[in-house]
């Protein structure tokens, strides 16, 4: 009868279990699962928020815009838990405050403190300040997809068009968070007053803004029943072009309306543009881009980006849309209007997560080509079953922890396969110690995974314990080096456990 301690009784339980092989297989299955589902992005979230507070105070110079409204504002953010910073600037007619909170606050919590604060401090507003408008700034807002509508024959209002039509159907798109347009040209109704002829006719600004806020309008006028017909009844129309504005009543002059066409000119048409996006097209362009050969120069563009809400996958997200804009070519998309993909965040976060998980296999392999250089095949086969399964389960917990591939988190596993290969070399050389020493094979394997046990054990805590002071990191280094300290952490523990 072999007689053995408890890490050896461990040993002999498994040598001869069909459960053994079964758990392997299933911690591998487990492990590609994990690879699959867990969300691939470049880096790890940081969540930073960041929230804009919008100051208007129409006529005011910005030393009153500051002395009036910001700085005092500036002081009622201070008084909210978990702020870091605090940022203003002024200018005429409006004032912004920039709060910026700690790391790893709540978002949601962070807004809503920011509109308790404000909402209760209304009374104090100065006279002429109108209601604060509030937004929300997160690490989220990065666009994970650029699109880039251009081609021969388009200007940027006739692309912008496009584009709308576009955005509205990404925005169908599930898990997209905000869809914005970069070089639109929107259309814009234009009224350009003539001062002589206002004057002419007894007319002034403040009566013809008034006359276009009352025109501009539809409102309830009730209902009307009839045979058992309920007709919802409404009055005024919307401005819809040049004509319906140049028709808008602004006055009376000697007993003759005056329409606005009378004393302004109206241009229907783009705005005056504040910002552009051209396409410059160059001769190494056309394998690259999918560019036609013979489209060569700058272009007028528009871009439109997609953001993602947080924790969605971006590369499955970038291949949805993706295949929305490939279903729309031929319908909403002309033919001949190029839409070129200038930035994938999708893509490139999935080339870089197969990168360096190509490299994990190639470190793996390389630690068991060496084992059995130096101890044989038998014993590299041990290692080479060793290591994927511990790092099959590291990966799930990264899973369930609800981690992402990123660069941080596979860097940690590479740099893990180095020592987590420890547990399991040191057990085969004990065996063949004891296997050198006469034993039979089986004895050889339960005195070895005996001998070994506390010393495998302290070394493998030894380790563990250099990274927990990584644990109490705080700021943006915790979301860099926390997630490298829990690989390490998972692995070593994970690889000791199996290596029993």
């Amino acid at each position: 009868m072999i007689k053995v301690g408890p890490s050896g009784r461990v040993a002999h339980y498994f040598i001869n279990n069909k459960l053994t092989l079964l758990f392997i297989i299933t911690s591998l299955i487990l492990g590609v699962f994990a690879v699959i589902m867990t969300p691939r992005e470049e880096d790890p979230q940081i969540r930073v928020p960041m929230v804009d507070v919008i100051l208007p105070m129409p006529g005011a110079s910005p030393r009153e815009v500051e002395q009036r409204v910001v700085s005092p504002m500036e002081k009622l953010m201070w008084e909210i838990p978990n702020v870091e910073y605090v940022y203003s600037t002024s200018s005429a007619n409006m004032g912004l405050v920039i709060v910026r909170f700690k790391v790893n606050s709540s978002e949601d919590t962070a807004l809503l403190k920011i509109y308790d604060k404000v909402a209760g401090h209304m009374n104090e507003m100065p006279k002429g300040a109108m209601m604060p408008l509030i937004k929300m700034h997160s690490i989220n807002d990065v666009p994970v997809l650029a699109l880039t509508l251009w081609g021969k024959g388009y200007d940027a209002y006739t692309l912008t068009r496009i584009a709308q039509e576009l955005e509205l159907k990404l925005r169908d798109v599930p898990d997209t968070s905000a869809v914005d347009l970069l070089g639109a040209q929107r259309r814009e109704v234009r009224v350009v007053l003539d001062p002589v002829r206002m004057a002419a006719h007894h007319v002034n600004p403040l009566a013809i803004a008034q006359s276009l806020q009352a025109f501009n309008s539809r409102l309830p006028a009730g209902d009307l029943v009839n045979n058992n017909r309920d007709i919802r009844l409404e009055v005024g129309s919307w401005l819809k072009d040049r004509q319906d504005v140049a028709s808008v009543l602004v006055g009376f002059f000697m007993g003759k309306p005056v329409y606005l066409g009378d004393v302004a000119a109206i241009e229907d048409g783009p705005p005056l543009p504040n910002q552009y996006v051209l396409f410059g097209v160059g001769p190494a362009a056309g394998e690259v881009a999918g560019v036609p050969k013979d489209a060569r120069g700058d272009y007028p563009a528009v871009t439109l980006t997609v953001a993602k809400r947080p924790g969605v996958n971006a590369t499955i997200l970038n291949e949805q849309l993706l295949r929305k804009v490939d279903d729309l070519k031929g319908t909403l998309l002309p033919r001949n209007l190029n839409v070129t993909i200038t930035r994938d965040y999708g893509r490139t976060a999935d080339e870089k997560s197969n990168e360096l998980i190509k490299h994990l296999l190639l470190a793996t392999l390389s630690v068991v080509l060496l084992i059995a250089l130096m101890l044989g095949w038998r014993e590299s086969l041990v290692v080479g079953i060793a290591v994927p399964v511990t790092l099959a389960f590291t990966l799930l917990i990264y899973y369930l922890a609800g981690y992402t591939l990123n660069r941080v988190t596979l860097f940690a596993l590479i740099f893990s396969i180095g020592i987590l290969v420890d547990d399991a070399t040191v057990e085969i050389e004990n065996v063949h110690r004891q296997m050198a020493l006469g034993k039979p094979t089986v004895q050889a394997i339960l005195d070895g995974a005996q001998e070994i046990a506390l010393p495998a054990f302290v070394g493998t805590l030894c380790i563990c314990i250099v990274f927990v002071p990584m644990f109490f990191l705080t700021g943006a280094a915790r979301y860099l080096f926390v997630p490298l300290a829990e690989a390490v952490v998972f692995a070593m523990l994970a690889s000791y456990i199996l290596s029993r």
